[in-house]
């Protein structure tokens, strides 16, 4: 009981202090269960987010959902996912009672600038992070280059990315096993 605990308040404190939505989250889920709490490693998160991306629904909380599964299988995964949703659902529900009433007010509107642009720092952030660990040759340069420029210039699902970046990762693979063997 004690671990299906530390799940719910590790993922109570990553939801009710990032703001942003999911990709806000992706630094403090990293340093807390891969620095912190050990429940997974760099890969492993990074796994996580690629997966959480191809799935339907917000990436922090289906990496909350394989986080908590791993941890503590089914259990766990309902913990670790009641988490990290249940401080923004709170929130929400406040701010829906109150926010016809305060919307208008420049203060109101002028921190929202000012989370708005931090949120963006802080995805910034997550990308720098993930890219230092996920492109590490050429071939993943040119990957992550041709993935960023499309999604960009077209309305491509990211499904679609992930899964042709998938593909050729194990064409690249498959062509250094082959030239390796030779």
């Amino acid at each position: 009981m004690n671990e299906l605990l530390s799940l719910f308040l590790t993922f109570a404190r990553i939801g009710g202090l990032t703001f942003g939505g999911g990709y806000a989250m992706l630094p403090m889920l990293q340093k807390e269960v891969v620095e912190a709490k050990h429940w997974a490693t760099e890969e492993e998160l990074m796994d996580y987010y690629a997966i959480g991306q191809c799935t339907p629904g917000i990436i922090a909380i289906n990496t909350a959902t394989f986080i908590g599964y791993k941890q503590k299988g089914l259990a766990g995964a309902l913990f670790a996912t009641y988490g990290v949703v249940a401080p923004s659902w709170v929130i929400i529900m406040i701010i829906a009672a109150f926010i016809s009433n305060f919307a208008d007010l420049a203060i109101v509107q002028n921190a929202f600038a000012g989370i708005q642009v931090c949120v963006v720092v802080l995805i910034l952030n997550a990308v720098i992070k993930l890219a230092k660990k996920s492109v590490i040759d050429i071939p993943t340069a040119v990957i992550c280059i041709a993935v960023a420029l499309l999604s960009i210039v077209t309305d491509l699902s990211p499904i679609v990315f992930v899964i042709a970046a998938g593909v050729l990762g194990v064409v690249i693979q498959s062509l250094k096993a082959k030239g390796a063997k030779s």
